[in-house]
């Protein structure tokens, strides 16, 4: 297994969170703000725009019905989304073309020897990233022990991210140390074997407050990536929370000067949609967040919008 940069825990301290408060009328007016100053009208840039979330995607299947023909689809979607002579058509030179693929391919931990399988017979392994959800996905309330022999199984497989599942109930009763706990847990059983991208379940964590409070308590524990959502919530990516999650990850640069991706998850399903959180993340944090190690999609349905985009 190859061994990969990842980053570092730091102690848990509370002064980083405790005094923040979050309005959320500011926030939307912030958000409208950011928006505003970076509209994409052209049809030749709303393309461009397009391909770029597709290189930023993690196509994900997370169904119950899942088999290792729809796994085997899904890797063939993210490997090859164009035929030859549409990326020729772009105008697009060939290291360019090399680059149109997804970001990631996402799957439930037994359905990984299904993807690396598919990828290395496509010859993409090295080039897409296979992430597994775990840890009791969606929900998170399993018991650790058996959340921590899920992240061992996935890696064992074949998985070199693992988006991981916090435990919102402790979020919700503020219990913030054994919350910290358990994800520094997680993030020592992925080692510097996976990256690690904690699910903060912002539909159900009550509060701005809490969604930026468990952002920071996630960042200390050592998550590579902070997500949204597991996209079975009832609420789940918005650009307001995509904001406060933002800040923290501002502030968090601030005091460590580490650079902390965010996965926007569930309900990002157009070009559009993809713009404008893009848009935002440009505004704030800046291009250098634009890339695949510090900005993802998940989603299921955004790449069928961009096919109809590029090929319009």
């Amino acid at each position: 297994m190859d061994i990969m940069e990842v980053q570092k825990p730091i102690p848990f301290e509370t002064f980083w969170f405790e005094q923040n408060q979050v309005n959320l009328r500011s926030v939307e007016d912030s958000v409208e703000l950011l928006l505003a100053r970076n509209s994409v009208t052209n049809p030749l840039n709303v393309k461009a725009w397009a391909l770029k979330a597709l290189t930023l995607t993690d196509l994900t299947t997370l169904a119950g019905d899942d088999t290792k023909a729809n796994v085997r689809s899904l890797c063939l979607r993210a490997a090859f989304p164009f035929p030859e002579h549409v990326l020729n058509n772009l105008g697009l030179d060939e290291a360019t073309k090399e680059k149109i693929h997804t970001a990631a391919v996402c799957v439930y931990p037994s359905r990984v020897p299904d993807a690396r399988e598919t990828l290395y017979q496509l010859g993409k392994l090295n080039d897409i990233p296979i992430a597994a959800v775990a840890t009791g996905f969606p929900s998170g309330q399993y018991p650790l022990s058996t959340r921590l022999d899920e992240i061992k199984s996935a890696i064992a497989s074949g998985a070199t991210e693992i988006d991981i599942v916090i435990d919102r109930g402790l979020a919700l009763q503020g219990h913030w140390q054994d919350l910290y706990n358990e994800i520094l847990a997680m993030r020592r059983t992925c080692g510097n074997l996976a990256h690690l991208k904690a699910i903060l379940g912002i539909g159900e964590l009550g509060t701005m407050k809490n969604v930026y409070m468990a952002s920071m308590v996630a960042m200390m524990a050592g998550a590579d990536f902070i997500k949204t959502s597991t996209g079975k919530e009832s609420v789940n990516a918005t650009l307001p929370v995509g904001l406060v999650m933002i800040r923290a990850i501002q502030d968090f640069h601030k005091k460590t000067g580490q650079k902390i991706g965010l996965k926007p998850a569930g309900g990002v399903r157009t070009v559009k949609e993809a713009i404008a959180w893009m848009s935002l993340i440009k505004e704030t944090l800046g291009n250098e967040w634009l890339q695949p190690h510090l900005f993802r999609f998940g989603a299921s349905g955004l790449l069928g919008d961009v096919e109809k985009v590029v090929l319009s």
